[in-house]
């Protein structure tokens, strides 16, 4: 989410003040400490002209971070 928003320049501030929302809340809801509702969700991500999916969906492990990889560290 967060990285969205700043690829487009907007501040949380902003944001916040745009769609009725605390910027602290928005901040916790960036980090993973809290959860919205759709609601917020869906203001969110039509303020930033985004699919809901753009907001939500969190990205697989990529390819690089499986077992053997020379960029994943395995336990010893």
């Amino acid at each position: 989410m967060k990285a969205i928003r700043e690829a487009q320049g907007i501040s949380l501030r902003r944001l916040a003040k745009e769609i009725g929302r605390d910027p602290g809340f928005l901040s916790r809801v960036e980090k993973d400490e809290q959860g919205a509702s759709a609601g917020t969700l869906h203001l969110y991500a039509a303020y930033l002209h985004v699919p809901i999916k753009a907001i939500t969906h969190k990205e697989p492990p990529s390819d690089q971070d499986g077992p053997g990889s020379p960029h994943r560290e395995d336990p010893i």
